[in-house]
């Protein structure tokens, strides 16, 4: 492994050289390292495959994020530049052979859940959610911010966005549109409503969700961080193409969009709340339905910041910030290890570490991030990596040992707020 990824070694180098102990230096370590040692597959023509950590498929979201510390070096280092542009194709060629699904497995072999929906035996699992379309888009954005490779824009990834913009329309005004159902036989919890075709709703200009990131059900359907994950990305992309001096048909398509759903969110997403003020939604149906809370997964509304929707400052995400680190956050947790946001996808009193480094990244106080870093370094069960959950009373108790993308964000988190 040492003989590749070159810059990648030295890097990780002069990140130890700056923190102040072995055993800091060595959690570093590890967790940087998790996805490339414990989750890149290659093939014998050296495309990538990334599994999610102790589950045998690729998720969109997932290796986005898991891969998003090694595109900084994208620009310096070949083999990183190699492994990103590979996860990128393999990415854009999947969401064209179905763009409802979340998860894939690395070759055609019909694993995964059995359920009752339109598949395809690469389909590992078809849970709609709008982020697993545009995490890759992310990361290309980072891709091309590091590297300024205007080839990542190529016919692969116009066929996917086409879909991906052609989804989303069909997405805003699903009833008579979509071609999307899905049953989970013996789970009423992961079913949609209405046989497996979604639940009523009022057309908003929002795109719908059928699932969060967290893979669990929406309660209604437009599902408000991760609109605004469209379009914070796609504004990017937008802007990405222009620098690039690249054509792009979709332009007019995308900015309409875009303008339409900012003033769905604009209507029907921000609540005013006697005790924080105007507040963001988590999920409404446009009918005056609101759940009124926060997920750990991202998008999130605590992540807003990171997402690129708004500034750390801005008045009504630091309003909605108080709000979902608070008890009114049905998923916010107090206990004797940890204070932090949690999700229904795991057990109460749950805190996530994805969560906990959200909150360090998204703010600019730096006591809040060395509380967080304690945290971090005091809840791992002696292992050095981050989990998914874990009890907030007994960090011994947790759940994935082998979480790839809460370790990536461990390392952005060391990179950004302690060095």
């Amino acid at each position: 492994m040492s003989e590749k990824y070159s810059e990648l070694y030295k890097y990780i180098d002069s990140v130890c050289k700056k923190l102040d102990s072995d055993e800091l230096r060595q959690d570093f370590r590890k967790c940087y390292l998790n996805t490339l040692e414990t989750t890149v597959r290659y093939d014998d023509e050296g495309n990538v495959f990334i599994i999610t950590g102790d589950i045998e498929a690729m998720w969109l979201r997932d290796s986005s994020v898991q891969v998003s510390h090694y595109v900084r070096l994208a620009g310096t280092d070949d083999d990183c530049r190699q492994l990103v542009r590979s996860l990128l194709k393999r990415q854009f060629q999947y969401i064209n052979t179905d763009p409802y699904a979340n998860a894939f497995n690395e070759a055609p072999n019909g694993k995964g859940h059995k359920d009752k929906t339109e598949t395809d035996p690469v389909v590992f699992e078809r849970k709609y959610e709008i982020d697993s379309l545009v995490y890759p888009l992310w990361l290309l954005n980072k891709y091309f911010l590091y590297t300024k490779d205007s080839s990542v824009f190529d016919s692969v990834f116009y066929k996917a966005l086409n879909t991906i913009v052609k989804t989303f329309i069909t997405e805003q005004d699903y009833k008579e549109k979509s071609p999307y159902y899905f049953i989970r036989p013996g789970d009423e919890k992961d079913s949609l409503a209405n046989n497996g075709y979604g639940c009523d709703y009022r057309y908003t200009g929002m795109v719908r969700s059928a699932f969060r990131p967290s893979d669990d059900r929406c309660e209604y359907p437009f599902l408000v961080p991760s609109n605004m994950f469209i379009v914070a990305v796609m504004c990017e992309l937008l802007g990405n193409l222009k620098a690039a001096q690249i054509e792009n048909p979709f332009e007019n398509t995308i900015t309409i969009l875009c303008e339409q759903i900012e003033k769905g969110i604009k209507e029907f997403a921000i609540v005013d709340d006697s005790n924080y003020g105007k507040i963001y939604a988590y999920e409404v149906d446009g009918c005056g339905n609101r759940l009124m809370m926060d997920d750990a997964n991202v998008p999130s509304l605590l992540s807003l910041p990171y997402l690129g929707w708004c500034d750390k400052n801005d008045e009504i995400y630091l309003n909605t910030r108080r709000f979902i680190l608070s008890k009114g956050n049905p998923y916010y947790y107090q206990g004797e290890y940890a204070d932090g946001i949690g999700s229904p996808h795991t057990p109460e009193n749950f805190i996530w570490h994805i969560s906990l480094i959200i909150e360090a990244l998204t703010t600019d106080n730096k006591k809040e991030k060395h509380r967080i870093f304690n945290i971090l370094r005091n809840t791992t069960a002696g292992t050095g990596f981050m989990h998914e959950g874990f009890n907030c009373d007994n960090p011994d108790e947790y759940t994935r040992s082998w979480f790839a993308w809460a370790n990536t964000l461990f390392a952005i988190f060391i990179i950004d707020c302690v060095i």
